[in-house]
């Protein structure tokens, strides 16, 4: 068997553009018909670029080669130009073709791609979900801890046992910077508002995206402490593990982390320093799916658990999902609402979700089909906008509206 041809789809999320911008699915096909699909996690470059990174490594390491070789695939791509380093836009195009490789060859096997990874050990996942508060227009508000705290409540109504917010902003190419008195109040606010209207029926993930020095983390930490949330989200910039440690040391939160990292090495930098107990690494991001696989093994050896980041489309959830249900140290899975709304149309048979829990789908592959009507009527992206992006400014103290996204 030999994958001979690939497609690239960027597709265009519709308002409010929930999961990104923009979706980039790959399938790829082979010799003998079978079609296997992919999803790149690409938010350094626009895909007017990424699109012809795509075809150069599938030209160079993909094509007229057998998809079972996904160890060779992803090494020779590590060490394309002579790096050996944990390229980021690299690893994100590798992901991407890999995942669809573990498609095909689950279809080949006529097995879900967990059961070629070890073989399912979770019957169901347990899922969170951000909270999408809209106010009485109809208007999304990320603003008010009030709103915050009903749309938590609706949630556990659903079924979801634990739920995520993100206060803490803006975001700034700048960061980290210390946060203002202001901000803090809000948090602890939003934290407040959100046990109190929740009890304990769900656990609270406290989401921030490294915009933190250490010492004003430390400071928002003892605020958050009595609240119990389950996380501390990713406190201070990536890059630099024992940063990140010395926060962890001052706290008894959780510090959660991963969705900028990649490859098992920078994962290791990470646990080794015991920066993180919890590890949010995302499949299409991280070096697809055998690479995930090695990650989790890491994090096992640490007694780590695996909390997969999701912020795009349903096949790197698809994904996601498989590489969950086979890893025995998996914590809770991030979900998009239910899945409804775009991420269902774009799909033949959207994902699962039933009373909280994510059910694994046992279909062979990734157990996921586009729907190429849908795909083609929202292809391709004509924005300018990244997948996701940050302020050009930087952090002052009377600056209220997050600038992620």
């Amino acid at each position: 068997m030999k994958v001979v041809s690939l497609e690239t789809y960027v597709v265009a999320v519709p308002p409010p553009h929930v999961g990104g911008m923009y979706w980039i699915f790959v399938k790829l096909t082979t010799d003998c018909g079978i079609e296997g699909v992919g999803e790149i996690y690409s938010a350094t470059f626009h895909p007017n670029a990424m699109t012809h990174v795509i075809d150069d490594v599938f030209a160079r390491y993909l094509q007229d080669r057998d998809p079972h070789h996904v160890e060779r695939l992803w090494r020779e791509a590590y060490s394309s130009g002579f790096t050996q380093r944990p390229d980021l836009t690299m690893m994100g195009v590798v992901s991407g073709l890999e995942m669809a490789c573990w498609d095909i060859v689950g279809k080949a096997a006529g097995k879900p791609v967990y059961e070629l990874l070890g073989g399912r050990v979770h019957e169901r996942l347990r899922s969170y979900t951000y909270l999408y508060p809209k106010n009485a227009r109809g208007e999304y508000d990320y603003d008010d801890p009030d709103l915050a705290a009903e749309c938590a409540l609706q949630n556990v109504k659903r079924g979801f046992t634990a739920v995520k917010f993100d206060p803490a902003g803006p975001y700034t190419a700048y960061s980290g910077h210390q946060l203002s008195l202001d901000v803090m109040d809000r948090c602890e606010t939003f934290c407040r508002r959100i046990r109190e209207a929740v009890g304990s029926k769900a656990d609270l993930l406290f989401g921030t995206h490294g915009q933190m020095v250490p010492s004003s983390a430390i400071r928002l930490a003892k605020r958050l402490e009595k609240y119990d949330p389950l996380w501390f989200e990713e406190p201070v910039p990536p890059g630099q593990e024992a940063a990140m440690a010395e926060v962890a040391r001052h706290t008894s939160i959780p510090i959660s982390a991963g969705e900028r990292l990649t490859t098992k090495y920078e994962f290791h930098r990470l646990l080794d320093a015991r920066a993180a107990s919890i590890i949010q690494l995302n499949v299409g991001r991280v070096g697809g799916l055998l690479e995930a696989k090695k990650v989790a093994a890491l994090a096992e050896v640490y007694y780590a658990q695996i909390a997969p980041h999701l912020y795009n489309g349903p096949v790197g959830a698809a994904a996601s999902i498989q590489f969950a249900a086979c890893t025995p140290n998996f914590l809770i899975q991030e979900s998009i609402g239910t899945w409804d709304g775009f991420h269902a149309e774009v799909v033949k048979t959207p994902i699962r979700w039933e009373d909280g829990y994510i059910i694994p789908s046992t279909e062979p592959g990734l157990g996921i089909e586009l729907n190429m009507d849908v795909v083609k009527r929202h292809t391709p992206y004509t924005g300018e906008r990244l997948h996701l992006q940050m302020a050009s400014t930087p952090f002052d103290v009377k600056d209220r509206a997050p600038a992620k996204g």
